[in-house]
């Protein structure tokens, strides 16, 4: 597809005699909310590191807007735009958020022959960049730790757009939520969507991906069950392709339908 940002063709990734991917493929166009979804062990989280430069393929290619490149460590998968917001966050709970916003990239400001970081600019900056991100923060000094998980996601992902993310992967943003903070999260994944920012959503959840998709990929057992956009397949469509609907049936007929 010329029109990708990245493409990821028949990726395959072995560690020693276990086959983690095996002959996977997914592209991600500017402006799409692109959904994997899996259950547990289908293979998402490998695909994710291969895609943000933590593992290098066995096989197959990656191209960046048409141009095949290799990815030796996380550092090149961010030079060429590719973002990642795992689960965890990356951040320190006792820091302020505009620490944590800037953490490694703070800008600075020279008085004579000595540097100092521009509290000033990264202030101003945090606030405004959360502000479009519709988080409403009572000071940029507050701490991270007071805020909820929803508004934690935003800051990480409000800071990976800042810093010139073209595509963003959110590792499973709404696993811990609540109802409202998912509703949060997702709104933003629509804000960046709309930014013209590629996005890939990797959930096991069918209804938060049905909400903002517009492509939807399941993954099983490290293979690509097939790509539908959105309108081509419904969410029980989807479901019993992670769940493996299709062994559920067999069983259920060799048990005489007790399941």
């Amino acid at each position: 597809m010329s029109d990708a940002l990245i493409e990821l063709v028949d990726i395959e990734k072995h560690f020693g005699p276990v086959i983690a991917l095996n002959g996977v493929s997914v592209s991600v166009k500017a402006g799409e909310c692109h959904c994997l979804l899996g259950d547990n062990g289908a293979g998402k989280s490998t695909f994710i590191k291969t895609m943000s430069g933590v593992h290098k393929p066995t096989r197959g290619k990656i191209l960046i807007e048409g141009r095949e490149v290799s990815f030796n460590n996380p550092r090149d998968a961010m030079t060429a735009g590719i973002a990642t917001v795992y689960q965890d966050l990356a951040m320190i709970p006792l820091m302020s958020v505009t620490r944590n916003f800037w953490m490694g990239r703070e800008p600075q400001k020279r008085v004579g022959p000595f540097k100092f970081f521009d509290f000033a600019e990264a202030n101003e900056v945090t606030m405004s960049e959360m502000a479009k991100m519709g988080i409403r923060l009572r000071s940029p000094d507050q701490a991270v730790g007071t805020l909820s998980g929803g508004e934690r996601q935003t800051v990480a992902i409000s800071r990976a757009v800042y810093f010139g993310a073209k595509v963003l992967i959110l590792d499973e943003p709404t696993s811990a939520l609540g109802v409202r903070q998912t509703s949060n999260v997702l709104a933003t994944i629509d804000k960046v969507r709309n930014k013209g920012i590629g996005v890939v959503f990797i959930t096991h959840n069918v209804r938060h991906a049905m909400a903002v998709g517009d492509r939807f990929t399941v993954l099983n057992r490290g293979k690509t069950l097939g790509t539908a956009a959105r309108g081509d397949i419904q969410a029980e469509e989807l479901q019993d392709l992670m769940a493996g609907g299709q062994e559920l049936a067999e069983l259920e007929g060799s048990l005489g339908g007790t399941i």
